[in-house]
């Protein structure tokens, strides 16, 4: 029984060990990868050179209408090099589809959502995409979401600049400001 344990728990320990060396080795945000909620390789590098709101999602939350102004806001700025980039996780209250699928449906007929969207991830505890491991270790404040909708800056460099609380809306004066900073001038 041992023996089927250990060799059950190995591969598992492994990718823990390999997510971990890869936070603990990255020097900025692009270098991580997601897959793109149609199961293509969506690497942040290729966000290089653009600000990045990265936000982690849900379908089912009181937070959910932010849709509206995370398209807003990516409407407004992405001529300008931002990119938003929204994570649906299913970390906070069970307020997410079960498969890709729905949750890309929801988001396009609900809100007409074009923005780039991630697989359903984890975004916190000890299963969480190696990004937010990453974060956790760059900031002070607001390093970990809470909630839904938490946001998160990325510089175009790929160092993250700051991260707003769920109850403040992507199109709030300090969001826009922040994003405002680290976008080159017109």
């Amino acid at each position: 029984m041992r023996r089927i344990a250990r060799l059950l728990t190995a591969p598992l320990l492994g990718a823990t060990l390999l997510l971990l060396s890869t936070a603990a080795q990255a020097e900025t945000a692009h270098d991580f990868a997601f897959r793109s909620i149609d199961g293509e390789p969506l690497p942040l590098s290729d966000f290089a050179g653009k600000a990045v709101l990265l936000v982690n999602t849900a379908s089912f939350c009181g937070f959910t209408p932010q849709y509206e102004q995370l398209q807003a806001v990516w409407e407004d700025y992405r001529a300008r090099g931002l990119v938003v980039l929204g994570v649906p996780s299913d970390n906070f209250g069970g307020q997410e589809y079960g498969d890709n699928a729905e949750i890309k449906q929801f988001c396009d007929v609900t809100f007409g959502i074009d923005f780039p969207m991630t697989e359903k991830q984890d975004v916190k505890g000890p299963g969480a995409h190696p990004l937010y491991a990453w974060i956790g270790g760059q900031l002070e404040r607001n390093a970990e979401p809470r909630w839904n909708f938490h946001k998160f800056l990325i510089d175009p460099e790929g160092r993250v600049v700051e991260g707003f609380p769920t109850t403040t809306r992507p199109d709030a004066a300090p969001v826009l400001a922040a994003i405002e900073a680290v976008l080159p001038a017109n």
